[in-house]
């Protein structure tokens, strides 16, 4: 329950903080009673809106204004919410450009919904079924952790193995001793008799792969003598739920990091290109960072109704290269193999730069 009042609380918070960056530029408002004079600075009002400071005419005074305001916030973006989405996921070289070129009251700006996307993703995400690291526990060491845990199992089936072979050699010596033996009934436990005697060997194999109990205690003493992250890794062994937590907020709070995080590698692909200057990166990265966490959250759910994981993988790596390479494409003004090389780079970086960069950054956050 308490879950699900913070996953609320994220999405508004995130649906107001978009909002308050979005401006009312283009917004419209019809409502009875307009003042003569703007409210806010006394000008005369010419329109629905002070032509002066941008205030509404109209200024609603009741409870009922303040959840209009929020769901406001939240779900219309003044309208313009539903302009921006479906250029974002069909046309996003042409969104992104047409806002660069100036046309920033037709759409939401990108920061204002990246915000509200990078909230709404965490808050969905967070809660489904299925992405979580069953709280931490392979991180810590010894009897209370994961390591014994693995063991355990595996013994299990060791003796659940043994038992069938028990069973298999009982019901093989009792068909052989039959008159007249089926052959293929013999052949068949013969067979399943392998495989179960295949299975003992493996598990047996594993248990002795794995350390003693206690060997990892042994492995990472404690006390005087460690390093700053050494002594910040054990207080993450011996309390991974707190460690998973700091992770989870950092995330979030700290998602606009891929932002600087990502236009100096965007500015490599063009360099000392006066055509495109680091704001026109900003806006490409921004659009498309948002359009990634949207795709994340459509893959999540998917995920939590029971779509196969190896559907969710491919359609990961196939959408997001794709929408990359359209958005560049018309952002850039490039052709097709121009827009096809920088792509392959871009996504290289981002697989082997980019991202880790981040993850460091949220595990020193975690650590710290």
């Amino acid at each position: 329950m308490a879950d699900g009042i913070e996953a609320s609380a994220d999405v508004i918070t995130g649906g107001l903080i978009g909002r308050t960056l979005e401006r009312d530029a283009g917004a419209a408002h019809t409502a009875d009673d307009h003042p003569t004079h703007c409210l806010n600075c006394g000008t005369q009002l010419i329109g629905s809106h002070c032509h002066a400071c941008g205030q509404a005419g109209h200024v609603h005074r009741t409870a009922g204004a303040i959840i209009h305001d929020i769901a406001h916030g939240v779900f219309h973006f003044e309208g313009k919410i539903w302009r921006t989405l479906p250029m974002l996921i069909r046309r996003p070289g042409d969104l992104t450009r047409r806002y660069v070129d100036g046309q920033r009251a037709s759409f939401v700006s990108p920061l204002a919904l990246f915000l509200f996307t990078v909230f709404l993703m965490f808050a969905i995400v967070a809660n489904l079924p299925g992405w979580s690291f069953g709280g931490g526990d392979f991180l810590k060491s010894g009897l209370s952790g994961g390591m014994v845990e693995t063991r355990d199992k595996i013994a299990a089936e060791r003796i659940k193995a043994q038992t069938q072979v028990a069973d298999y050699r009982r019901r093989l010596n009792k068909e052989r001793r039959e008159q007249q033996p089926d052959a293929g009934r013999v052949a068949a436990l013969e067979k399943r008799l392998a495989d179960a005697q295949e299975t003992v060997r493996d598990l047996g194999a594993a248990e002795r792969l794995l350390p003693a109990p206690g060997a990892a205690e042994e492995l990472s003493p404690r006390g005087a003598g460690e390093s700053w992250l050494e002594a910040k890794i054990r207080h993450a062994r011996e309390n991974p739920t707190l460690l998973f937590y700091k992770l989870k907020t950092s995330a979030y709070k700290f998602s606009w990091a891929l932002i600087p995080l990502s236009i100096p590698f965007l500015w490599l692909l063009f360099p000392f290109s006066r055509r495109f200057g680091l704001y026109d990166h900003a806006v490409f990265t921004t659009y498309s960072l948002t359009f990634m966490s949207l795709l994340t959250i459509v893959l999540a759910i998917l995920g939590a109704m029971g779509v196969q994981s190896w559907a969710l993988i491919t359609a990961a790596v196939v959408i997001a290269p794709i929408h990359i390479y359209k958005q560049m494409k018309g952002t850039y003004g490039l052709a097709r193999a121009s827009a096809l090389i920088r792509t392959s780079i871009l996504v290289l970086l981002i697989m082997s730069v980019i991202v880790p960069a981040f993850a460091m950054l949220l595990l020193y956050l975690g650590l710290a």
